[in-house]
């Protein structure tokens, strides 16, 4: 089946990537399927959503499909992140290769077994390193001789005479490498350089809250040190994917939820998500649009403090674009009792009572 991945996201062909990823985080807070528990249509939608973002956020991908279509996927974007929780990656840490390795994590809640980066994670890495070749023990030879040069001391004693007296400096053996003696013959395993690259496989620990560009040192895990030297320390950079639902700013994290004009106006009590799990919170009455609400101790953990941060929820007023009947019956009275401040105050902004006869109006609508 064709599918418009634009009109799944409810966006115009030229919108910007700006526009695809808030387009994408209203639609996954909306159809999430944390949120809608046993709501196979919500799950269904999320799983298209998903498809479609991973698409059209990607620059090389969104250019194939404006010139060939839905068919030129055929339908495999979905395997990167699908229907259940917050992805169904097998690996969320992809292929590590070398040095400087990039972990991309979620820090936000998810479902499965899955631990991320907000809680801190223990895993195996692969990685290639230089070691020391086990098959000459470094020598770069299986069989070893006394350096002509140092006669097997390792040093080149150099005397100078001067007024003062004779001088006697000494030096590691260029020859040898300081090492006193010199292969015999050639590893057929280093090729006669007493190092060699091998793969690796480690156990590292993830602290939890780390954030984008997060660098781990690993202590003696880098590459051996010459002539025998002690290994250099391996240091791994995290990048930390956004997550579907929250955004993070330092160890805060940020949710914009949508509630409807009753709810501030006589206030409610709603379930928000956080990395715990949902939470209740409680919306005063006559509290306004875009005010922020706080969930203390909900955010992330600062990795160098050991400190929480908090859950910040933004309440964004939703305006429907259709009234049933009833409901434009009730917005008809308000606005009758609204325009009846007004000619009593002049018009002045404060309404003496207003807020009252609003409650009066939402708890009894048939007044």
């Amino acid at each position: 089946m064709n599918k418009d991945f634009y009109d799944v996201l409810g966006i115009e062909r030229s919108a910007t990537q700006d526009d695809v990823k808030k387009a994408y985080r209203r639609l996954a807070r909306q159809y999430h399927p944390d949120l809608n528990p046993g709501n196979k249509g919500a799950s269904e939608t999320f799983k298209e959503v998903n498809e479609a973002y991973q698409v059209l956020s990607d620059p090389e991908k969104r250019s194939t499909y404006d010139r060939f279509g839905y068919e030129a996927f055929n339908g495999r974007t979905q395997a990167r992140h699908g229907g259940g929780g917050m992805g169904t990656d097998s690996d969320p840490f992809g292929d590590v290769n070398g040095f400087g390795d990039i972990f991309d994590m979620f820090f936000g809640s998810g479902s499965g077994s899955r631990r991320e980066a907000a809680f801190g994670v223990e895993k195996e890495v692969e990685y290639q390193r230089v070691e020391g070749c086990q098959v000459c023990q470094g020598w770069g030879g299986k069989k070893k001789t006394a350096c002509p040069h140092c006669r097997g001391t390792g040093e080149v004693r150099h005397t100078q005479t001067s007024i003062f007296g004779s001088i006697v400096t000494a030096r590691p053996c260029t020859y040898c490498q300081g090492r006193g003696s010199i292969p015999e013959d050639t590893c057929p395993e280093c090729h006669g350089s007493g190092r060699i690259k091998k793969e690796r496989t480690l156990k590292i620990r993830i602290p939890a809250g780390v954030d984008n560009g997060y660098r781990l040192r690993v202590s003696g895990e880098g590459e051996v040190g010459e002539n025998g030297g002690p290994g250099g320390d391996l240091y791994v950079s995290i990048n930390v994917k956004p997550h579907k639902i929250l955004e993070r700013k330092g160890k805060n994290l940020y949710y914009e939820v949508e509630v409807g004009y009753a709810q501030i106006v006589l206030g409610d009590e709603i379930e928000i998500p956080t990395l715990q799990g949902t939470e209740k919170i409680r919306i005063p009455a006559g509290t306004e649009s875009d005010s922020l609400l706080k969930l203390k101790g909900k955010g992330l953990i600062d990795p160098g403090t050991g400190t929480r941060g908090d859950q910040i929820i933004k309440l964004k007023l939703h305006v429907p674009h259709h009234l049933g009947p009833e409901q434009r019956k009730i917005m008809e009275q308000l606005f009758e009792i609204e325009r009846l401040e007004k000619t009593k105050t002049g018009g002045s902004k404060k309404q003496s009572g207003i807020f009252d006869r609003l409650k009066g109006a939402f708890s009894n609508p048939e007044g």
